[in-house]
């Protein structure tokens, strides 16, 4: 019986399940030390100061996170500038993941800066020669067009079914003819947004290596080179495609769905060639600077480097090039966690393994505090992505080919 995708849905299943609820502990654990920070300062809930003065947050909670929402440009790319149509069902889920990724990078920001509350400063305060500027604006921009790419999603699922409560219930037509307005307005536009999206994602995902060049000899050989923005923009180019199978393969089987494989396996075929060109990248640059005379000494910066490149490039890209990866989820699953994790790693990497201030007395390490909030943002992430899926059409489910697509159930069954 042949299959096809119907239009997205809301999906109907509980939200509250025993991997919810361990969530929400450790959201709430995070949420009492992120407390902590605002009203008792950066120095009593991080290892941070002088000598430092970043470490985690910006390695995970911004530099990673910026990276592994890369899923929402690269599939934009694919379904709508490249007009590949088999791919739209992957675009909406996507983009949802990089808003909320985007989200909780603008949050990682504000709670990394000491003075939190001086966050609107670039918006008035402009340095055209400044990389951190370039980056800090470009996600502002960025974060702002995904909320506006979303808002199609909202339109269509409250279109037709206002019903505002009490006193309110007179605006219903008015709230219903805005929410009309506003949805033939976006598809006339939308395009324009989707390029803005791409060339946006582009420029800061480069500028965040720009940002490490400048720290120069500070930064560990293995790491430190002048082609480190092209290198971060293909990294997050590379993580992409795996990080939408990833985060499909995990909300399918969280919510009781068939994966979608006709697709990711698709996907998949795609990674092996952009990985192939990242290392290529990689491994070149190393070799005309001749820095891998440094992966002859046994210490923490060669392990790092060798566990980046061994497990978070080399191992999946032979995986991605192998037909029965592709075919089995749980092998696709882990070629695509793999890729995620190097990549996480790489930020890390270059963002508090290889930075070593000069007069340095002591090596940083994250305290519990700052374990606790980045694992309680990411926990936050993944609940506000389960309450979303399960209350806007995001995801598209398999169901019989018929002429209304839209008389569909939840099960893809015609009514």
């Amino acid at each position: 019986m042949n299959h096809e995708l119907v239009n997205p849905v809301p999906i109907k299943h509980k939200f509250f399940t025993p991997g919810v609820i361990a969530l929400v502990i450790i959201a709430l654990n995070g949420l009492v030390f992120l407390m902590g920070r605002f009203f008792f300062g950066l120095g009593a809930v991080t290892n941070l100061n002088n000598q430092y003065p970043w470490g985690l947050w910006i390695g995970v909670d911004v530099a990673a996170g910026v990276a592994l929402a890369a899923g929402g440009f690269t599939t934009a790319a694919l379904g709508h500038v490249m007009h590949r149509e088999e791919y739209h069902a992957i675009v909406r889920p996507a983009l949802l993941t990089a808003m909320l990724g985007y989200t909780f990078v603008a949050m990682g920001v504000f709670v990394d800066i000491g003075r939190w509350y001086f966050i609107w400063h670039p918006l008035v305060m402009w340095n055209g020669n400044s990389a951190l500027f370039e980056v800090g604006i470009c996600v502002m921009i960025y974060m702002s067009v995904l909320y506006i790419e979303f808002l199609p999603i909202v339109t269509e699922r409250f279109i037709g079914k206002v019903n505002l409560p009490g006193f309110l219930s007179s605006l219903n037509k008015l709230v219903d003819k805005i929410l009309r307005l506003l949805d033939r307005g976006l598809s006339k536009t939308m395009f324009v947004f989707i390029i803005a999206g791409v060339v946006l994602s582009t420029l800061h995902q480069s500028s965040l290596g720009t940002l490490m060049v400048i720290a120069g000899p500070k930064m560990h050989p293995l790491w430190q080179t002048p082609v480190l923005p092209l290198l971060f923009l293909l990294s997050a180019i590379s993580v992409g495609l795996p990080m939408v199978i990833f985060e499909s393969l995990i909300a399918s089987r969280s919510l009781k769905l068939k994966p979608e494989m006709h697709i990711l396996s698709r996907l998949g075929s795609m990674i092996a060639p952009i990985l192939g060109i990242y290392l290529a990248f990689k491994i070149g640059d190393m070799f005309i600077r001749e820095t891998f005379v440094y992966l002859g000494e046994f210490n923490t910066a060669s392990v790092m480097f060798t566990i980046e490149i061994l497990f978070g490039v080399v191992i999946p890209l032979r995986m991605f090039l192998s037909p029965k990866v592709l075919k089995s989820p749980p092998l696709l699953f882990t070629a695509s966690a793999l890729v995620v994790f190097g990549v996480l790693l790489n930020r890390i990497n270059n963002f508090v393994v290889a930075y070593t201030p000069p007069y340095s007395t002591e090596s940083y390490f994250p305290s519990f505090g700052e374990i606790s909030v980045t694992v309680g943002f990411a926990a936050m992430l993944v609940l506000a992505y389960r309450f979303i899926v399960l209350n806007f059409p995001v995801i598209s489910l398999p169901g019989k080919h018929t002429a209304q697509p839209t008389k569909y159930s939840i099960r893809g069954v015609e009514k």
